[in-house]
């Protein structure tokens, strides 16, 4: 049995989205799967009434305090014992459950797996990622896009890996192309860092390199997998991604491709490095949004993901 856990009080809209979002998910996880719910429990029932669902259809572990975006993210999680986030993460460190989500507090999220699970051994700084849709019909896995914003070229390389690990574990890629975004497709293109890091990359054996790729053709497909950058450079793409999906629908442009690009198709971002599966969602994340996160997790659990990065960098 997996047992997903999800942070019932974050995100702008919780609980209710988040409740809903559940319910949502009942159909389509593994019968086997149990959804765990942190948070205020009264208001999560009273929900589950509105919705006419029976209170024992999750597990309900109930939480008196939430720590808010407004919150200094370490002082909150260590003094506010009793969030819905430091309580969730309790449960994963003791094994309570398989996996942990939230659409709450990233800066709460982030010190909470590192104090539940620690970084896999070996690996350097542990990076989050996002699935952007291609035009060909598929996906890229693009990282980091947000943990860290300066990164070493041994950084980057590791971030190879982890792609290549999520890309071949949970989506299902036999044999990922790894691509460095760079200003040119040449070796001899970028800055001191991105060329070291083509070194690096061009002579390993750990994963499949197919070279510099540029800005524009992150979206077709043609050439790579996973996409490797800073944090700094990643969520940016990730911003400009959002805010043309967000003209696209004000300008009335109804297209298949576009409407994926919609972040509430993806959930959340996964913690890549880590000894835990944990989901960061979006913060005015909605009902479906919620459902697509507890999928995403409930997923990555299956998969063995955790698993695979020890593995792959016990040796390292």
């Amino acid at each position: 049995m997996y047992r997903i856990g999800i942070d019932a009080m974050g995100g702008d809209y919780a609980p209710d989205v988040v409740v809903e979002g559940a319910i949502m998910a009942l159909g389509e996880i593994e019968p086997e799967s149990r959804i765990v719910l942190f948070g205020d429990k009264d208001r999560i029932c009273k929900l589950l009434r509105m919705h006419n669902c029976p209170e024992d259809t999750f597990d309900i572990v109930p939480t008196t305090q939430v720590i808010t975006m407004d919150d200094h993210p370490v002082k909150a999680f260590s003094s506010k014992t009793d969030s819905s986030i430091t309580v969730g993460f309790n449960y994963l460190k003791r094994n309570a459950i398989d996996g942990f989500a939230s659409a709450g507090s990233t800066g709460a999220m982030m010190t909470g797996a590192m104090y539940s699970s620690e970084v896999v051994r070996n690996v350097i700084r542990p990076a989050i990622s996002v699935k952007i849709p291609t035009a060909d019909g598929g996906n890229v896995l693009l990282l980091d896009v947000g943990l860290n914003v300066d990164c070493k070229p041994d950084v980057l390389y590791q971030y190879g890996i982890l792609g290549s690990v999520y890309a071949q574990s949970v989506l299902g890629k036999e044999h990922p192309r790894v691509a460095l975004l760079n200003i040119g497709e040449e070796k001899e293109k970028g800055n001191l860092v991105t060329k070291a890091t083509y070194e690096l990359m061009a002579s390993t054996e750990k994963f499949n390199f197919s070279g510099n790729i540029e800005a524009r053709d992150i979206f077709t497909g043609q050439i790579a997998d996973v996409i490797v950058c800073d944090g700094f450079v990643g969520n940016t793409i990730l911003k400009q991604t959002e805010g043309f999906y967000r003209i696209a629908k004000m300008r009335g442009i109804n297209d298949d491709y576009i409407d994926q690009l919609n972040y509430e198709q993806e959930g959340g971002t996964v913690v890549l490095g880590i000894n835990a599966i944990v989901l960061i969602g979006h913060g005015c994340s909605t009902a479906h949004a919620i459902k697509n996160m507890i999928l995403q997790t409930e997923k990555s659990i299956k998969a063995g993901l955790v698993n695979n990065l020890q593995d792959i960098f016990r040796d390292f």
